[in-house]
């Protein structure tokens, strides 16, 4: 979930891939033979152009391979539904870049190799940001990097009502920090409870936190989460307009210097730093003490299935290339991310100590499509974004709101 964009479009992208893949057709491969000299590279990061960076980095990755590249960047959700279209026509790309959601629907649709068959080592990379693209134990791409929540919080305004963020453990102290917040006469908590997949991302660490479980979106631990943002609203200590928010709105909340805590991602530093007033970051409080296990964003290189399996070893050279932890730490750095394995991340803290927080996240965050849930995910996630709105807005309680999604689900299923 590299930017609001992407974290957007993650869901709408699997959910349209899902309806496309039902259509038929799988991986076909490109006509071009291992000698042509050209390779194909998909991307979602129509921001760079060629000057670019990263734009360079792969230029460079495929002359170090002794190939020319041929990149096309796409918005999100065109990526992946022309990948499928590519696939049933026989034109994939060499290697393409996508979402890390989206990397079951594709394994599912068969466009994807697994990692091992074209010799591209995993080892390294750390268990639950690779979690993202396992299926059946097998990695289905590397991850470029990642990034996920935490909370930013307003030192003015902590100061101001007396609370030490060192005191925030659980979710009992941080409704007591809101409270002393509210009673000091500033705000407490914005956060995003949109009706998209932006409302399930920012829903899942509390979630999570709780010990709920995706498969079983009821159970008390869940209804607990839920029950948790629902008082918060209720008792003015986060706004009534979580419901519309997009995380750019909440972040824009946030800036404004009025309220405590702000829940958003890495790919705010830039604008945090520039918000005007001191702040600090502190890991999502599970309910009852540590660190919440909050979504890993962030996007996964691939090798799609070719006719010419003699491709394939060029292929692995230009995803080593740029996955290296020189490269690496290059791209992570600029993208905002955290990398993906231990190594790079210490270079990181160490070039900038703002980012130990979002390592020290990281490094509790889970997989959103990981533990066996795949192309299950898309259809939880809208039920229970489904569930937070109808709660939050008072049209039903909590228990409620997670019974009718879990029942939603499974009518789904059947």
């Amino acid at each position: 979930m590299r930017h609001t964009r992407t974290v957007v479009a993650a869901v709408a992208a699997c959910s349209a891939l899902t309806m496309v893949a039902a259509c038929g057709g799988s991986g076909g491969g490109s006509s071009s033979s291992a000698a042509s000299g050209t390779y194909t590279f998909w991307d979602p990061y129509p921001q760079f152009d060629g000057s670019s960076a990263w734009g360079k980095l792969v230029a460079a990755c495929g002359t170090k391979a002794g190939v020319t590249v041929k990149r096309t960047a796409y918005d999100t959700t065109d990526l992946g539904n022309k990948a499928l279209l590519a696939a049933q026509q026989g034109n994939d790309p060499d290697v393409m870049l996508v979402d890390n959601p989206v990397v079951s629907t594709l394994v599912q649709a068969g466009i994807l190799n697994k990692m091992s068959d074209v010799g591209i080592p995993t080892a390294s990379i750390q268990s639950n940001i690779i979690g993202a693209g396992v299926l059946d134990g097998a990695p289905y791409g590397v991850p470029i990097g990642a990034n996920t929540l935490a909370l930013y919080y307003n030192k003015n305004v902590l100061a101001a009502a007396h609370v030490d963020p060192a005191s925030i453990k659980d979710w009992a102290s941080l409704t007591a920090a809101l409270e002393k917040v509210k009673a000091a006469g500033k705000k407490g908590i914005t956060f995003s409870a949109i009706g998209t997949e932006e409302g399930s991302f920012q829903f899942l660490p509390w979630f999570w936190g709780a010990k709920g479980d995706l498969t079983h979106l009821d159970n008390a631990d869940g209804q607990s989460a839920l029950s948790l943002w629902k008082d918060w609203v209720s008792k003015g200590l986060a706004p009534n307009d979580v419901l519309n928010n997009t995380q750019t709105t909440s972040w824009q909340e946030f800036a404004t210097g009025s309220y405590a805590f702000g829940e958003n991602g890495t790919w705010q530093l830039a604008n945090a730093k520039k918000a005007g007033f001191p702040y600090g970051v502190i890991s999502i409080p599970a309910r009852d003490g540590g660190p919440a296990p909050a979504p890993t964003g962030g996007e996964f290189v691939t090798v799609p299935v070719q006719k010419d399996a003699a491709r394939y070893k060029t292929s692995a050279k230009i995803v080593s290339c740029l996955t290296n932890d020189a490269n690496l730490l290059t791209t992570d750095t600029t993208l905002s991310y955290v990398a993906p394995t231990a190594g790079v991340q210490s270079q990181q803290v160490s070039q900038n100590p703002d980012l130990k927080p979002w390592v020290d996240a990281v490094g509790a965050a889970r997989g959103r499509t990981s533990g066996g849930l795949g192309t299950k995910y898309p259809v939880i996630s809208q039920q229970l974004w489904t569930a937070v709105q109808g709660a939050l807005s008072g049209g039903k309680s909590p228990q409620a709101a997670l019974q009718a999604a879990q029942k939603a689900v499974e009518n789904h299923q059947n």
